[in-house]
């Protein structure tokens, strides 16, 4: 399904489905859609799509609080003891930066300081993701005003490409 944000933008291809963080097992073989996860996430991103949970980085991103493992009644099998995501962030072609704009909104609103902006002589400064410090937490996806941010897979079972 799209987000009501994503019609309006024109952007009509569906988002892979993100999973909770630290998820070890495919979602599908445990979970009873019994909605602790989503009754328990204090920042409200966690839903049931199709009926197993995902998450929605349109308006706030993971805190990797730990709520969602805490209340799972199959967390012992379910998540790993780290929180992480096997994504980083990544700006796409029509990021404002990218298009003379001067703006850094995704700078401001990462929280691992993961996206920094380097200088380019005669225009705004562009953007540049450290991979290696991304913690993929989604927090810089809501904030951009043109929807230039999504997620690129690094491995593992935490995103469902079967939307």
């Amino acid at each position: 399904m799209l987000s009501r944000r994503a019609l309006l933008r024109g952007h009509l291809r569906e988002e892979p489905r993100i999973l909770p963080p630290g998820l070890v097992r495919p979602v599908a073989e445990i979970c009873q859609q019994c909605r602790a996860c989503v009754d328990h996430c204090p920042a409200s991103i966690i839903s049931l799509k199709s009926g197993m949970p995902a998450l929605d980085f349109s308006f706030e991103g993971c805190d990797f609080c730990g709520e969602c493992r805490d209340n799972c009644p199959h967390s012992d099998v379910f998540f790993e003891e780290d929180l992480t995501f096997p994504h980083t962030a990544q700006v796409l072609s029509h990021c404002l930066a990218l298009n003379g704009v001067d703006c850094q909104s995704c700078r401001d609103h990462c929280p691992a300081d993961a996206i920094r902006f380097r200088p380019r002589a005669g225009g705004p400064w562009h953007p540049d993701v450290a991979q290696d410090d991304c913690t993929g937490c989604g927090a810089c996806i809501g904030h951009c005003p043109t929807n230039a941010i999504s997620i690129s897979v690094r491995s593992g079972p935490h995103v469902d490409a079967q939307s």
